[in-house]
């Protein structure tokens, strides 16, 4: 599509361009409307069979997040600690990094050099620099941030069905007979489907729908079955039902003989793996065991759903086949409805899979390991032959640059020092390392810090792209507008890269493999010949011919014209295949799956005395990752504004803790200080914190400070779900809360700023209408020195309205009030904070408070004014609360419908609707719970 602004003086025109949301790997269609400069709006594409036009509240606040001053928009160098960054132009940039990379490659070899990249690449980035790597420079060592999430369900498939092939599609959630979500909380992480996951069971009630997670989650609203097991223990169940599915047979013995194998192995196995015993384990009853097994092994069409719950773990592996195994053994697979369905939890973590983008990967779902595979793709690409040995995996990668054995890194569109366990760990190898490349749409990420260049990079929107969801479709992304400043397209930067490098390589007479070029930029310029995105995928198709994946039957055009397919979509089909192993044959050298017997080992760090309590992160319903996207829109911060800890009401009384207090947690590698919530629905000594949140929204309260780098053997995926700990009441003597109309952007980055003075810090943005700010919450053990005080109330723009002050300096209190036309624009309650909530209200509200304006500073809130308490944000479309939705519950509204027609929540995107069941459901418990008078 081209895009032509019109004349000066004329309205611009309404363009439309096509394209799918950056965030889960639900892969929803999004059409972005636009002035042709500026993205204006977003719609879900009712033409995409991914979404059929829903989007959830992050992709409906797409629009909100694709500019702003936080936007990478030239490259940049600092010195590392230092806030001040300075410009360059992209050839000085890219030749700094050629200078150093040449001598690291000519003095120490490639293996001294290391990719970090990510899962929201495009599928051309990927390939591109997948093929710097390995087929130009000569090094495996790049990993992909989808580590961190799928690398267990890679191996875990690989492992029994041959291939990393997903078997299964979202139609089949239309046929299932049992669904079996395991360790996924898909009404948070993939909100989309959970619609029609509700959707299918409002059409069929007789749906059996199970539900397995330590946590009762959003997603366990709709369960008929709930299993709350015990963290780590998924092992023990998946054989515990195999174990009651032989006893009661429900086995599909056909299948098993004619398209497996290793079932005696198993078989032996399960055997001692008894009702009893894995209840006991799993601290689940017998009868809903039983009742689960038996609901899986009598459904005609058995499907299961499982994200970072089985995957996150040391035994991640083993997790994923002992879950494969009972739908081989009942012969679940290859059928409508039936299947084992790994949700993919980034945009294009399946695309990384296929270009090989992973140390131990080549192109075309092929393995460095094998001999033919390299030879396969060292002939498509014109090299002698590729290094043999798979590179690190993301942990070993940053413990080498720690040890100095790879001695710079390039990390592309993602946040180690937030999202990586053992965080200290991460940090002291940045550190260490000699340069550190960062490559990002966005500045002031925690990687920021430690990056010595940024590399401005093309975001959602702001360039082609080809993207693969998790039901293997695929998707072009067309471009809306253009990208600010002089920020590149991330393949167009590998290219260029490749072609400086070269240069710098010829420079230091490094030799070639072979006297086929010329010389390393003749090298360069023959490997890296991409002119636009057409060419690079044309080449990567040809990497898929008769592969599993084969899609050389598709281009462009048939992706433009008839929709984003399935593949495989070989040359000569007219449609993608939407389900695998329909003629029960599959990728291995027998042609049969093969069972796996994997036995029970449990968690990696076991609770003991001093850390007696188990601690699980997961995401959150309106944020993202690390919030480079999501932290730029207000609304998502209604539902949750702040990071906090979620303990189980016997456990808060336990260790003296209440909602809202602060507490201390710690485990052997660091501690956080977070918010108290408690939630009776959370089962004895277990814990839940959110991922999201870093320094530049809690500083204090850096989940994976406390996580530990225990990793799958064989995934290499680390234990993200599990960290033992400690809690502890945190009693500080001064807390204080800034609020602030936001109306520049600056005021958001020197609040950041004045967050990280304190132990601990919470920073929020908050909106109601066209009104839109931020809430700082400090506590410390001293109130601020006066001059910091009139430093910070400068950079946050309170010197210059309408001032009121009130100082009782013995007491420490000081409070300032900013006020404009009646209205109060800024608060500053330092010592004393109780009228935050009111005040909040007021600000937000535009409220005409000139007669009593003094009345402000009062210690509570006014007796004449109400009673101010502010309730958690529920519906982001809406903005419903908590407390509004309570009052209509109590007044009798007992359906989503009813609540919907009531107050409107739930009635947009949907979202909210497993929270206003839970709210429902908590409430009418508590009601027969009630003494009867």
């Amino acid at each position: 599509m081209t895009l032509v602004r019109p004349q000066s003086g004329q309205p611009l025109r309404r363009l439309e361009s096509k394209s799918a949301c950056p965030y889960c790997g639900t892969g929803c269609g999004v059409i972005i409307e636009h002035d042709g400069q500026h993205i204006t709006g977003v719609r879900g594409d009712p033409d995409h069979p991914a979404n059929f036009g829903q989007l959830c509240s992050k992709g409906s606040n797409l629009h909100l997040t694709s500019r702003g001053d936080d936007r990478a928009r030239e490259p940049l160098q600092h010195q590392r600690g230092s806030e001040n960054w300075s410009p360059l132009r992209w050839p000085e940039a890219l030749m700094q990094v050629a200078k150093v990379w040449a001598e690291i490659i000519h003095t120490q070899g490639p293996q001294a050099v290391a990719f970090y990249i990510s899962g929201q690449l495009s599928t051309e980035d990927y390939y591109v620099v997948n093929k710097l790597a390995k087929g130009f420079i000569g090094t495996n060592h790049i990993d992909t941030n989808s580590r961190l999430c799928m690398a267990s369900a890679v191996t875990g498939y690989k492992s029994s069905l041959g291939m990393d092939s997903v078997p299964c599609g979202y139609e089949d959630f239309d046929s299932a007979d049992c669904l079996f979500i395991v360790g996924a909380n898909v009404a948070y992480a993939h909100p989309i489907l959970f619609r029609r996951i509700e959707a299918a069971k409002l059409r069929r009630p007789e749906l059996q729908i199970i539900v397995v997670d330590p946590r009762r989650t959003p997603t366990a609203a709709i369960a008929d079955i709930f299993l709350p097991i015990q963290p780590g223990t998924d092992v023990a169940l998946f054989h515990g039902m195999l174990h009651i599915l032989i006893w009661e047979g429900f086995l599909n013995r056909a299948f098993i003989e004619t398209h497996t194998e290793d079932w005696e192995e198993l078989k032996a196995r399960v055997q001692n793996y008894t009702p009893q015993w894995v209840a006991e384990t799993c601290a689940i009853p017998v009868a809903d065991l039983r009742a689960a097994a038996i609901a899986f092994g009598q459904a005609p069409a058995a499907l299961s759903l499982w994200c970072q719950g089985l995957n996150q773990s040391s035994h991640g592996t083993d997790k994923n086949v002992a879950l494969i195994n009972l739908h081989l053994a009942t012969g679940q697979i290859g059928r409508p409805g039936a299947g084992p369905f790994s949700l993919t939890g980034q945009p294009n973590a399946m695309g990384g899979r296929e270009t090989g983008g992973m140390p131990a990967l080549l192109p075309g779902h092929r393995e460095i390991a094998n001999p033919e595979h390299r030879a396969e793709i060292a002939a498509l690409w014109g090299v002698e032959s590729l290094h043999p040995q798979p590179g690190y995996t993301a942990i070993p990668l940053f413990q080498a640059l720690e040890r100095g054995e790879i001695e710079t890194v390039w990390i592309t569109c993602t946040n180690p020092v937030l999202s990586m366990p053992d965080q200290t760990q991460v940090q002291r190898a940045l550190e260490k390392t000699r340069l550190v490349v960062l490559q990002d749409s966005f500045l002031g990420t925690e990687t920021a810090a430690y990056a010595d260049l940024l590399l401005p990079a093309a975001s959602w929107g702001e360039r082609e792209a080809l993207v693969t969801n998790s039901e293997r479709r695929i998707t072009h992304l067309r471009t809306a507008v253009p990208a600010p400043g002089s920020a590149l397209p991330d393949w167009m930067i590998f290219r260029d890269f490749a072609f400086i490098l070269g240069d710098a390589l010829d420079a230091l007479n490094h030799p070639l493999p072979s006297a086929k070029d010329a010389s390393w930029a003749a090298r360069a310029q023959r490997m890296f010949n991409f002119a636009d995105s057409t060419s690079i995928f044309l080449e990567y198709r040809e990497c898929t011919r008769g592969r599993d994946l084969d899609i050389t039957g598709l281009d462009f055009s048939v992706l433009d014209n008839q929709g984003p397919q399935q593949w495989p979509y070989p040359e000569g089909a007219v449609a993608g295949q939407a389900r695998l192993y329909t003629d029960g044959v599959f990728p291995t050298p027998s042609g049969r799956a093969r069972f796996r017997d994997p036995e029970y080992l449990g968690v990696a760090e076991e609770i003991d005395a001093r850390y007696p309590l188990r601690l699980t992160t997961g995401r959150l319903r309106d944020h993202w990752h690390s919030m480079s996207r999501t932290g730029k829109v207000a609304a998502l911060f209604a539902s949750d504004a702040e990071a906090f800890l979620e303990i189980q009401p016997d456990d808060a009384r336990r260790l003296n803790l209440d909602n809202d207090m602060l507490a201390k947690v710690s485990s052997r590698r660091g501690n956080n200080i977070l918010r108290v919530r408690v939630n009776a629905d959370l089962q004895p000594g277990l814990l839940f914190a959110p991922m999201h949140f870093g320094r530049r929204y809690a500083p204090a309260a850096l989940c994976n400070q406390l996580t530990l780098a225990a990793i799958d053997p064989i995934s290499g995926e680390p234990e993200f779900k599990h960290t033992a700990v400690r809690v502890e009441p945190v009693l500080f003597p001064w807390q204080g809360t800034i609020l602030r109309l936001l109306d520049k952007d600056a005021y958001f980055h020197a609040a950041q700023q004045i967050a990280r003075q304190f132990p601990y810090a919470s920073l929020a943005r908050m909106r109601r209408g066209e009104r839109e700010g931020f809430i700082l919450r400090i506590a410390g053990e001293q109130a601020p020195a006066a001059s910091d005080i009139q430093a910070w109330d400068q950079a946050l723009g309170m010197d210059s309205l309408d001032i009121i002050d009130y100082d009782d300096g013995r007491r420490g209190i000081r409070k300032r009030l900013c006020i404009r036309q009646d209205q109060l624009y800024a608060a500053r309650l330092f010592g004393e904070d109780v009228t935050r909530d009111w005040l909040r209200e007021l600000l937000l509200s535009a409220a005409d408070v000139h007669s009593y304006r003094h009345a402000l500073f009062a210690p509570k809130v006014p007796t004449d004014m109400g009673t101010w308490v502010r309730s958690r944000g529920v519906c982001a479309c809406t903005g419903v609360d908590e407390r509004i939705l309570q009052q209509h519950v109590a007044a009798g509204a007992v359906t989503l419908g009813q609540i919907a027609q009531a107050c409107g929540a739930g009635g947009e995107c949907g979202s909210c609707k497993p929270e206003i069941l839970d709210i429902i459901r908590l409430m009418r418990r508590e009601a027969s719970c009630a003494p009867r008078l």
